[in-house]
């Protein structure tokens, strides 16, 4: 039915029922697009989906908050467009699922933007007071929310934009310091001395969330450490260690090792004369790593002169390798037996700085009262400040830097290995390339520093909880234990991070953010005690809920708080929390807040017997950032997890899998994509790829996503102009539509029960792979092709074209429907060109119920076995086609040779031509040709085409014997006839 007939027969095309419909083939989303946000808001969406859903279960979607301090990236609009996925289907499934967006405006990245403003004017950030600076601060967040927040919004994510939370609203640094005061309170809070990881560019601590490992070219050094002189046949050998961190050794106080491992004496026996491996040196090393290590020292002969059992290594102590310089390092070095030490790399041996590594601290402080009790001090040197450079605890080397101020590498190395040689101490030297730990944000090395720091403790006893082994660390892995992790590798992934995580270092020495809100004194024995008074709480936050967190900086502020302990020696502390404390608090400020968020007031958790859910949704590297820190803080102020489910997404890449980057070009901008293509087509990249992964982007891939979104735009355009003449009086009921429409009806429920499993298991990849078939295999090319000779040609009386209508309705409504949380542009414009009248927008419905009183697996089985026979005739009908000796399959008469009597049957009682878009077709169980067309998938069945009888109607371009059979239309068939009787008795009308 694509070329006109040649014929002198009057035109028809006026009296077909063919498509109309305004709703343009061409999409134009980019102009489109704009205008369906704006009807939005002027209908108030957001409300009305309040409205709409009060008193349904709850499913909030609690937003990670993204930074603002930038123009949202691709990475941004996956995370974006995800979580409007979540939030939409939710609500079409029936719940009330609401988001409320947010933004974290606080930490280092905008200060270090606000610094680098003054850097360039030469103008000095510590001549400004506190509270000015801070002021810019809080103008650039506010800058980058308003910009963040259009950008976000132009990607069709609804949410509650007019009342977003930020963590710099006055009311949301009240809460945070609420909730640290309850760490305070509860014991958990504490002031201690380790080596946390310190960013010298930024001059801050850092925590584990805020590193990034890259490569790294770093110092080695195998140092010997003398055996002390009253270890008889030892006292002449050295234990060996190796480093990568030369300049922590004059920090070092111990040697660890594992009784593990098996240690020998070794002698050099030949060496070089140049070397500093000498021969005649006696070493200890590991049995498995001596032969590494004297390739590495040059040493051209060696033997092995005795074990050392590690009953002797216990006992055993070295000298400093640079003791004496500047009349410094003049104590014992123990050996120190540790579950941390292998023989896979270096010497077996682990130098031990207590002041510069997690495992160092954790082994020193575990042996420390044996230590003091052999007249070892415990004591912990700083021998690092915060600019990087070597202090006086360090003789010998003070001022010399670890790192610049750049982040550059220092002097200190090389002065250190300097010392070492001029001692007889070094056996080797070399440079290795390997992962170490950069700021994520000024991507300069970090340090491992000792320095006073506020930690929360993860297995100290919680105060007031009678429960044995009521840790935070016992909380938290009993909250992941209950929570819903997709995809479910993420509760593994938490769960070593918490069981293996330190203490909690929640001190920033920074000016921008929420300070610690803790009055501390000195004791006498080095310890630290707060001030817990419930008065001085409750002034600080009432003053922060009216002035914000600058309250803590007014002069006064101190005696303003105290009140009656003014006059005592408490300490107010000035450094901030963690960033990661802010946004980990999140949920007490918007999740427990119905004043400033009444649309998620009386949220009932499931871990309390309540209805409703909580999802946290971001990529997989907040594993260590976001849900880690909501997960400590949610379970030590409340002994649960803030969430039920948590999802996770991988990142972005290039469609190479190339990490995006500017310098090389591979970087896609949502804002080009939504400028050239609309925010429809990034929708439908997000849900048809496989967020578990890392996804790929790009030209070529947005060119494929571009194909997917027009065969479904072109098959919902075929539904509505077909729909266009459907009237109120056309339905027909379940029962009295043919076989092929309750045929896909029954389909539609099959695929429903996809979709909507999909959807609850935040599928959507298969919820688009489930359509894209329905719509393209099952609907374009099969049921529609099938029935448009019906649709365009039958009576406006024909039972068979109103059930096709009704059913084309159903299919379309349930369609449009499925597709709303991902192309919710699309069929926003969809609804409003057939179905506004019901509803002012499709989002608020839900998606269609009742659909499983359609299935029928009997019927399917029976057409199955008919849709079989159909593929061997459409194979016929190729090869005739190919070999020009049929133009349409109008012109053929399929005859089908079946062998299944069975099948048989089934074809006789069916209309093969109609089905197979054939004039006439014929059904024998005769022998078929050896000639005949077979298709090896479907035995038992041939096919011989041959030509249709008669001749072709001017109307339908069917060849049949009865055209002409109606005297008062000749050129057609007598069903055509009647369909224009019809239409000129309506035309009249």
């Amino acid at each position: 039915m694509t070329d006109k007939p040649k014929t002198d027969a009057p035109d028809y095309s006026k009296t077909l029922y063919l498509p109309q419909t305004d709703f343009p083939m061409r999409a134009g989303l980019p102009q489109r697009e704009p205008d369906l946000l704006a009807r939005w808001n002027e209908i108030d969406l957001y409300g009305q989906l309040r409205a709409t859903s009060k008193g349904r279960p709850k499913f909030v979607l609690h937003d990670g908050p993204p930074y603002a301090n930038g123009n949202i990236h691709i990475g941004h609009a996956l995370n974006k467009i995800l979580k409007d996925l979540v939030t939409r289907s939710q609500q079409m499934l029936g719940f009330d699922s609401n988001y409320v967006p947010g933004w974290d405006c606080h930490g280092l990245p905008i200060e270090w933007k606000i610094e680098e403003g003054y850097r360039a004017k030469g103008k000095n950030k510590d001549a400004v007071p506190i509270n000015e600076f801070r002021k810019e601060c809080r103008a650039f967040a506010q800058k980058w929310v308003d910009i963040q927040r259009e950008e976000f919004k132009r990607l069709g994510v609804i949410g509650d934009w007019a009342h977003p939370y930020t963590t710099m609203a006055f009311a949301a640094e009240a809460q945070i310091a609420r909730e640290i005061m309850k760490f305070a309170a509860n014991g958990l809070l504490y002031r201690g001395s380790k080596p946390v990881m310190w960013s010298v560019v930024e001059k801050t601590a850092l925590a584990e969330a805020e590193v990034e490992y890259e490569d790294h070219t770093s110092d080695t050094v195998w140092v010997k450490f003398p055996v002390k002189a009253a270890f008889g046949r030892l006292a002449n050998a050295s234990v060996v260690i190796w480093t990568t961190t030369p300049w922590t050794l004059p920090g070092n106080r111990a040697i660890s090792f594992s009784s593990k491992i098996a240690y020998g004496l070794y002698k050099i026996t030949d060496a070089p004369a140049d070397n500093w491996a000498k021969t005649g040196d006696l070493l200890i090393l590991a049995d498995k790593l001596a032969e590494d290590v004297f390739k590495q020292a040059r040493v051209t002969s060696y033997e092995r002169t005795s074990d050392i059992d590690s009953g002797i290594l216990d006992a055993l102590e070295c000298s400093h390798p640079l003791k004496g310089l500047d009349g410094g390092y003049e104590f014992t070095v123990p050996l120190l037996d540790g579950d941390h030490v292998t023989d896979d790399t270096g010497t077996g041996f682990v130098h031990t700085a207590p002041g510069h590594g997690r495992e160092d601290f954790d082994i020193w402080m575990h042996n420390a009262r044996e230590l003091e009790a052999r007249g070892i001090s415990a004591a912990i040197p700083y021998t690092v400040d915060e600019n990087g450079a070597l202090t006086t605890q360090a003789p010998g080397f003070t001022g010399r830097r670890v790192l610049t101020d750049k982040g550059e590498k220092g002097d200190a190395n090389d002065t250190i290995i300097k010392a070492l040689v001029e001692r007889g101490a070094l056996l080797a030297r070399g440079r290795l390339k390997h992962q170490y730990p950069h700021s994520w944000r000024s991507k300069k090395p970090v340090i491992y520093r000792n320095t006073p720091q506020w930690f929360i403790a993860m297995d100290k006893a919680i105060k007031g909880e009678v429960k044995k082994g009521d840790t935070l660390r016992h909380r938290a892995l009993q909250a992941i234990s209950v929570t819903r992790w997709v995809p479910a590798q993420g509760e593994n992934r938490i769960t070593g991070m918490i069981t293996g995580r330190p203490d909690w270092v929640v001190s920033r020495q920074r000016a921008w953010g929420v300070p610690i809100t803790v009055f501390a004194r000195e004791n006498g024995d080095g310890s630290v005690e707060l001030l817990r008074d419930e008065a001085v709480n409750t002034r600080i936050a009432e003053a922060f809920e009216k002035e914000g967190a600058d309250a803590w900086y007014i002069e006064g502020a101190r005696e303003r708080f105290l009140g009656n302990h003014a006059n005592e020696d408490w300490q107010k502390v000035d450094d901030i929390l963690d960033v990661w404390f802010d946004s980990g608090s999140t949920h007490a400020f918007v999740l427990e807040d119905p004043v400033h968020f009444p649309g998620l007031a009386g949220i009932e958790r499931k871990v309390d017997g309540g209805r409703d859910t909580v999802m946290y949704l971001e990529g997989s590297d907040q594993h260590r950032g976001w849900f880690h820190s909501s997960l400590l803080e949610s379970c030590g102020t409340r002994g649960r997890a803030p969430y039920d489910v948590v999802l996770t997404h991988g990142f972005t890449l290039d469609e190479q899998g190339r990490k995006m980057s500017k310098s090389l070009g591979n970087t896609t901008a949502p804002q080009d994509v939504i400028k050239q293509s609309g925010a429809d087509i990034l929708r439908l990249w997000v849900a048809q790829s496989d967020y578990s992964d890392d996804l790929r982007i790009g030209p070529e891939i947005l060119k494929g996503t571009i194909e997917t979104y027009r065969k479904l735009r072109n098959t919902i355009r075929w539904m509505l102009g077909t729909l266009h003449h459907l009237t109120p009086n056309d339905s027909v009921a379940f029962a009295d539509m043919p076989e092929l429409e309750r045929l896909m009806l029954h389909r539609l429920s099959e695929v429903d029960a996809t979709v909507r499993r999909a959807y609850a298991e935040f599928d959507y990849k298969n919820v688009i792979a489930a359509l894209t078939n329905f719509m393209n295999t099952e609907l374009s090319a099969f049921y529609f092709d099938v029935r448009k000779d019906v649709l365009y040609c039958d009576p406006a009386s024909s039972t068979t074209r109103k059930a096709a209508l009704t059913t084309v309705s159903i299919l379309c409504d349930a369609i449009v429907k499925w597709l709303a949380p991902i192309l919710s542009f699309t069929c926003e414009e969809t609804w409003l060109t057939y179905r506004a009248s019901e509803a002012p927008s499709v989002h608020l419905t839900t998606f269609p119920d009742g659909l499983d009183k359609y299935r029928n697996d009997a019927l399917a089985t029976k057409w199955e076995s008919i849709r079989a026979v159909r593929s061997v005739v459409t194979g016929a009908l190729e090869i005739e086609r190919a070999a020009k000796r049929i133009g349409s399959s109008l012109e053929a008469s399929p005859l089908v040779y079946v062998s299944d009597m069975k099948l048989f049957a089934i074809l006789a009682d069916t209309d093969l031509a109609e089905v197979c878009i054939t004039s006439n077709a014929m059904v024998t169980n005769d022998d078929p040709p050896a000639d005949a067309f077979r298709l090896t998938e479907v035995p038992g069945v041939a096919v011989v085409v041959e030509k249709a009888v008669g001749k072709k109607c001017a109307r339908s371009w069917k060849i049949l014997p009865t055209v002409g059979d109606d005297p008062e239309y000749p050129d057609v068939t007598p069903r055509d006839a009647q369909a224009l009787r019809e239409w000129k008795a309506l035309a009249k009308v």
